[in-house]
């Protein structure tokens, strides 16, 4: 683990050594990313779907202004197809720390027409839309999210500050330099800005953080029991939007979720890993991302985040 050493001045005119961990590392420059960009422009919001990385993101936002609340809504994109176990934890982390929950709800684009359901019956393409919408309701202009560097390549073509054009969208080759941590947030009226404050940590520095605060999670993130079937090499969870094709075996395994999407495209791994210190040393040991390892919707082709990320998709 790296460390950042800093020299301070005590009483006695010593000169003492004092070390920032990696993680402290870290959550410092996450707190400055929240306080720059949130006090550079006018009506942010932060994406919170219960998921770990948005679990993370939100507790430093919490800690960015406190002791005053978090100074800007929550927004999530509800496919109608997520876990119960992560809208009961997500609504119930809104109501804890008093924020505002706006929810834009896919379902009601199938309903009126605006969108198709897909043939492969999942629904996380399908946010994009309901994504973009929410925004310009909102009039935000800086969106935060917890995308990380090491997730997925295209991830790792970002700045921490992304800028989107008036429809959204975002050019790869159209991104500002982020020199001495100095951030361009500057934006012309219809377009905005995504904002990344984990963009440097990785799925390890994440758990050992969680552990470090002790955050709370959704359950599923830990080894339980559940009904099964395989697919594409992937473990999908047996339920009313995702149910085995002829030839699939339904079977009861001891598993848990390293990430958080629709139930009808997020696989889960074998694991008995039932607290954090267990998920902490699998993590250590796996050399596929969480994405690679149990992601249906980013397998659809060699290019489909960044396919998506180019149509307004986060």
């Amino acid at each position: 683990m790296t460390t950042e050493i800093v020299t301070i001045l005590d009483d006695d005119s010593d000169l003492q050594p004092y070390e920032l961990s990696q993680l402290d590392v870290l959550e410092s420059e996450s707190i400055h990313i929240f306080r720059e960009v949130t006090a550079e422009l006018e009506r942010p919001v932060l994406l919170f779907s219960g998921g770990k990385d948005s679990v993370v993101m939100l507790h430093l936002a919490a800690k960015a202004f406190y002791p005053g609340r978090v100074p800007f809504p929550v927004l999530h994109v509800d496919t109608g197809h997520n876990f119960p176990e992560v809208l009961e934890y997500r609504d119930r982390t809104v109501e804890r720390l008093g924020l505002k929950l706006i929810v834009a709800k896919v379902q009601d684009y199938i309903d009126d027409g605006r969108l198709v359901e897909r043939a492969d019956g999942t629904r996380n393409p399908l946010q994009t839309q309901p994504l973009l919408d929410a925004i310009a309701q909102g009039r935000f202009d800086a969106v935060y999210g917890g995308g990380r560097r090491d997730e997925e390549k295209a991830r790792a073509k970002e700045r921490i500050v992304s800028l989107r054009d008036e429809f959204g969208q975002w050019d790869p080759r159209n991104q500002r330099p982020e020199l001495w941590d100095l951030y361009n947030a500057r934006h012309r009226p219809g377009e905005h800005v995504r904002v990344f404050p984990l963009s440097n940590w990785t799925e390890l520095e994440i758990w050992r953080y969680i552990a470090r605060e002790n955050i709370e999670l959704p359950s599923l993130y830990y080894a339980h029991e559940r009904d099964v079937f395989q697919r594409d090499g992937m473990w999908l969870a047996d339920g009313p939007v995702s149910r085995p094709r002829e030839g699939e075996e339904i079977v009861r395994k001891l598993v848990r979720y390293r990430t958080v999407g629709d139930m009808s495209c997020t696989g889960a791994v074998e694991s008995d890993a039932t607290d954090v210190s267990g998920v902490i040393a699998e993590v250590a040991a796996t050399t596929l991302t969480e994405r690679g390892a149990t992601r249906a919707d980013d397998r659809l082709s060699e290019a489909a985040m960044e396919d998506r990320k180019k149509e307004g998709y986060f």
